[in-house]
């Protein structure tokens, strides 16, 4: 028997806080330009870098946690029959948890004690653990800390669990069919991404699997090359060994590293994890899943940081991972009208466990290959695969949750605008709510609601057939401050940088608003208008102008005076070096914002750069939240800060021989020691 159900699931779990109402453009180059070296070959070059820029809108950041953990109870989906019980969480981007398999009396999964965000993802707030579903655009999805619809389906007499939503950024469906089949030991999935319009878009999808993490495991895929890193760039390497390093073993790996795996066209797909008794996760797919990937943190002090920062001590995990293009630095282009569709599983595999641990790497996953197809053969997945087709466009017997308004608004504009509407009916997207009640205005009544600009501005759209309708709309009527101030987004999306910054200076001379200066401050403020993502203190293309800071300073006295506003101010303070204005503003926040960790990190480099060495030191008490993955600033402004206190006591300069001093005799204490990069050999 297959049972689906509703549980509860508790653990202690940090709150996500509230979105930043601040908008993050888009790069202004679409591309990524990545260095290949000469030995990636010509058919894996096509598309890397292609359509990768980061880009977020029409989705806000999602940066107001903290690391309270309190116990909470999220509402879970359980799929469970004879051999195995998987735990899905629909509020978290459909994350798969758990996945337990019931005579083996084992997790396959690494399954993450606490519920923890941190900043990795596309909006930042990414938790780790289980298997999380990512698609659209190069990173971890916009929906990883969102809810999203869940329904009951009806199987071949038995239930299936479907996950699907409207994805805002590139306007379209997808969904995934959880099949648990009666007796099976595997559990299934059927992917279905849809692209509805006249035009190809460009497409993504990684399918991110975390595994525990133990010195006896072994990821084996059947490859005899991967695309990897290194100091020439992306280059090709010979599986297993770098220098005398086993990359297959991941504890063997001094730092971060990700492994892209060449399995030929011929060679079935399938990667999997194994420990010293030849038992893990295998996952295996159909063909249009192409690559696969494995990812680690690393054994230094820095990876192993992260690992206990995203769980908790002791707890470690790796990842492998498979997606529709070879690599993860690419997109690819999904043709208009069409759909794609394709079938993974996910299950226990044994095998010799001499033989997958053998020296000789095509020996140890050939015995898992052979493992893999006594288990589960090719011919059962390919079977699977055309059982399961006819169920992915049955219609639901019933909605589990719900998940955003989006998708009923397209629907909406469709029918209004009298076109055809493509999106398949058997994914019912339910009503539109107060989030969307602002566009279904425009939408029916020809413009947007004016509200006060003290007030947030709601919700972005980004859509082309929104700017058609919000251009046509102020084409005949003057439009109001909040109208205009959307339009100017939208325009900035599309890389019109001239009409954004018209559309600003209107919404401006309707009202003044903190929200057009602050946007217009940040496309003066540098030739990238991405400079402020993810917070970081780092150099940018070009310093900030002092007409920029000028309109920043004009949007903070303006208000509201937002903790996301006064960051920016401040980071922008920092990068012009006005310390003393920086310190000033610290000075007249509220004691809330005033504690935001961003806050405090910025007024610790213009402390550190006053000499004012005491606050400095505070810093290094905090537990930070939000450090970005690959940020060193932390430990940038502990070695600084030992520079300039040994170089004032000894009035010394501050040269290399002082720099490599500090680094030997002041390790970053672990709380604030991120680094991960290290060479193999």
């Amino acid at each position: 028997m297959t049972d689906l159900r509703a549980e509860a699931y508790e653990i202690p779990a940090a709150q996500l806080g509230l979105e930043n109402p601040l908008p993050v453009f888009r790069n202004a180059e679409q591309d990524t330009d990545v260095t290949l070296d000469a030995s990636v070959p010509e058919d894996d070059r096509r598309y890397i870098g292609w359509r990768t820029a980061y880009r977020v809108l029409p989705y806000r950041i999602q940066d107001g946690y903290n690391r309270d953990k309190r116990p909470r109870a999220f509402n879970a989906q359980v799929l469970e029959n004879e051999f195995l019980r998987a735990t899905f969480l629909p509020e978290l981007g459909g994350r798969l948890v758990s996945l337990f398999h019931k005579p083996a009396g084992r997790e396959l999964l690494d399954r993450n004690p606490v519920f923890q965000p941190a900043n990795l993802a596309l909006r930042n707030a990414w938790f780790s653990g289980g298997i999380e579903w990512n698609t659209s655009h190069l990173g971890h999805y916009y929906l990883t800390c969102a809810p999203v619809f869940a329904a009951k389906v009806s199987g071949n007499g038995y239930p299936v669990l479907r996950l699907y939503e409207w994805d805002r950024v590139k306007c379209f469906p997808w969904q995934i069919d959880f099949h648990l089949p009666p007796k099976s030991e595997f559990l299934f999935t059927r992917v279905r991404l849809c692209n509805p319009h006249d035009k190809e878009i460009s497409m993504y999808w990684w399918t991110n699997i975390a595994v525990p993490e133990r010195e006896d495991c072994r990821t084996l895929c059947p490859v005899e090359e991967a695309i990897h890193g290194s100091n020439k760039g992306i280059a090709l390497v010979a599986m297993p060994l770098i220098g005398n390093t086993d990359v297959s073993y991941s504890t063997r790996l001094p730092g971060a590293q990700e492994f892209f795996f060449r399995i030929s066209d011929t060679q079935r797909r399938w990667i999997a994890h194994l420990d010293g008794k030849g038992q893990g996760l295998v996952h295996t797919s159909t063909s249009r899943l192409r690559g696969r990937k494995m990812f680690c943190w690393g054994m230094n002090p820095g990876g192993r940081r992260w690992q206990e920062f995203l769980a908790e001590p002791g707890q470690a995990y790796l990842e492998i991972q498979a997606g529709l293009a070879r690599t993860q630095l690419e997109s690819l282009p999904m043709p208009a009208n069409s759909q794609w569709t394709w079938t993974e599983a996910f299950g226990l595999l044994e095998a010799d466990p001499h033989k997958v641990h053998s020296k000789d790497w095509a020996d140890a996953w050939r015995a898992a290959d052979a493992a893999l197809e006594k288990r589960l053969p090719e011919s059962e997945v390919a079977r699977r695969d055309s059982e399961f087709e006819a169920i992915t466009s049955r219609q639901p017997d019933a909605i589990l949750s719900y998940g955003s308004g989006w998708g009923a608004l397209e629907r909406r504009r469709l029918s209004v605008q009298n076109h055809p509407d493509r999106i398949p009916s058997e994914l019912p997207f339910g009503e539109t709510g107060i989030e969307q009640a602002p566009w279904v205005a425009l939408l029916e009544k020809g413009s947007l609601p004016e509200t006060s600009p003290e007030k947030d501005p709601g919700q972005a759209m980004v859509q082309d057939e929104w700017r058609a309708l919000l251009e046509q709309s102020l084409a005949t009527q003057k439009g109001n401050w909040l109208d205009w101030l959307n339009l100017g987004n939208m325009r900035l999306e599309a890389l019109d940088r001239a009409g954004a910054r018209a559309a600003w200076q209107k919404s401006l001379q309707h009202r003044r608003n903190a929200w057009a200066l602050r946007n217009l401050a940040v496309v003066e403020g540098s030739g990238d208008a991405n400079w402020q993502f993810g917070w970081h203190i780092r150099a940018v293309s070009e310093r900030p102008t002092p007409h920029a800071v000028d309109l920043m300073r004009q949007a903070w006295e303006t208000g509201p005076k937002i903790a996301p506003l006064a960051v920016e101010y401040a980071l922008m303070l920092l990068q012009t070096e006005q310390y003393n204005a920086l310190r000033e503003l610290v000075r007249s926040l509220d004691d809330a914002t005033k504690k935001n960790e961003r806050i405090r990190i910025l007024s610790a480099k213009a402390a550190l750069e006053l000499g004012e060495f005491n606050e400095v030191e505070q810093l290094f008490d905090q537990d930070f939240a939000t450090i970005r993955e690959g940020e060193l600033t932390l430990s940038e402004i502990w070695f600084e800060f030992h520079e300039r206190r040994i170089a004032a006591a000894e009035k010394i300069k501050i040269d290399e021989n002082l720099r490599e001093r500090v680094r030997k005799e002041f390790p970053p204490p672990r709380k604030i020691d991120f680094r991960m990069i290290a060479q193999i050999g």
